[in-house]
């Protein structure tokens, strides 16, 4: 499948996530079957068939986690995509890929829990992708609302895990994954600063000492502090957020996601009738943007409104985050497993 420099397209979420790995230079994806991603390892298979990639199903996700690790450290770009109960599975190579510095990339395209529970959409998996694991999420984490961002964010998760070597997740849905919409494709490579440094991790000249485990507390602690340092470093340069309004807003709407889009139009409509409704939408869960969030609060009259389709997952992101602040109100509308339109998030914000 040859690439175009630039391509407009109608296609699905899934196909989207295959075509911006085939950019990024992807070469291998391993993986195992789970909706709603499932179609991400069928475009894949049809590109690896034709461009030379590669394609394995494994067993299971831990399988699909540790064989995408054993590649990155050959120097591969590889990666996987799961769902759901896949994204537990995937959480013990997670926590290896911390521990090693490894650059580790996932696709989640969420559905519904706990559990087997559904195969269709949610917004729940928002805790497990920042947080999961037995260490201090050290991760990088994504939350996309359209098919275009879809695509350049998992072209930049590629380039961010390699370069800070911290595992990334691009966080879809099982909305985004199904519907068809229109992007534009680009060919990366031909811009400043898109080459991904994918030298081999072991196996040259240089002796490399990877740990992913240790035998005292002292000698995890020393270590810890080192990728705690690195991490905290980048985040000035990783955090990314969208938004909208101004100074003087009586209240802030936020929302990440698909949720975030239909939040966005809500906020667009009040707007629109002179009401001073302002909107926030963390593209980065984790780091999250706390200090762009507090600036945005305080332009909002400190009173926040939180939309999502979980049981709070983003809210207590959102507390965390304006814990020093003095509200005014903060009210939550919460939909567990349950879409969200523009229309319900306008009556609220309304009230």
């Amino acid at each position: 499948m040859e690439f175009r420099d630039e391509e407009r397209v109608f296609i699905t979420g899934n196909e989207v996530v295959a075509r911006a790995a085939q950019a990024a230079g992807a070469g291998y994806l391993f993986g195992y079957p789970i909706t709603p991603q499932n179609e991400i390892m069928h475009h894949w298979r049809h590109i690896a068939s034709q461009a030379g990639r590669g394609f394995l199903q494994t067993e299971d996700e831990l399988s699909a986690g540790f064989a995408t690790l054993g590649a990155v450290l050959t120097g591969k770009i590889a990666f996987s995509a799961t769902a759901g109960p896949g994204t537990i599975l995937f959480q013990e190579p997670l926590s290896m890929a911390e521990a090693m510095r490894l650059p580790l990339v996932i696709i989640v395209q969420q559905r519904g829990g706990p559990s087997t529970a559904t195969v269709i959409y949610s917004q729940q998996e928002v805790t497990l992708t920042c947080f999961g694991g037995n260490g201090e999420g050290l991760r990088i984490v994504y939350s996309t609302s359209s098919h275009q961002e879809l695509y350049d964010y998992t072209i930049k998760a590629f380039r961010n895990a390699w370069k800070y070597r911290f595992p990334a997740i691009v966080l879809g849905d099982g909305y985004q994954a199904k519907m068809r919409e229109e992007l534009i494709l680009y060919d990366p490579s031909s811009r400043a600063g898109s080459r991904i440094p994918n030298e081999p991790i072991i196996g040259g000249e240089q002796v490399v000492h990877m740990q992913n485990a240790f035998s005292v507390e002292e000698e995890l602690g020393e270590k810890l502090l080192i990728d705690l340092e690195d991490y905290n470093r980048a985040i000035p340069v990783l955090v990314e957020h969208e938004f909208l309004g101004g100074a003087g807003g009586r209240l802030l709407v936020v929302a990440h996601g698909i949720v975030g889009r239909a939040a966005r139009q809500a906020v667009k409509e009040l707007q629109a009738r002179g009401d001073r409704v302002n909107f926030f939408r963390p593209i980065t869960l984790r780091p999250f943007p706390e200090e762009h969030l507090v600036k945005a609060c305080q332009q909002s009259g400190n009173a926040v409104l939180v939309a999502e389709s979980a049981e709070g997952q983003l809210g207590r992101l959102v507390r965390l985050a304006l814990a020093d602040q003095v509200l005014t109100s903060f009210r939550s509308y919460y939909r567990p497993g349950l879409g969200i339109t523009s229309e319900e998030i306008l009556e609220e914000a309304r009230l």
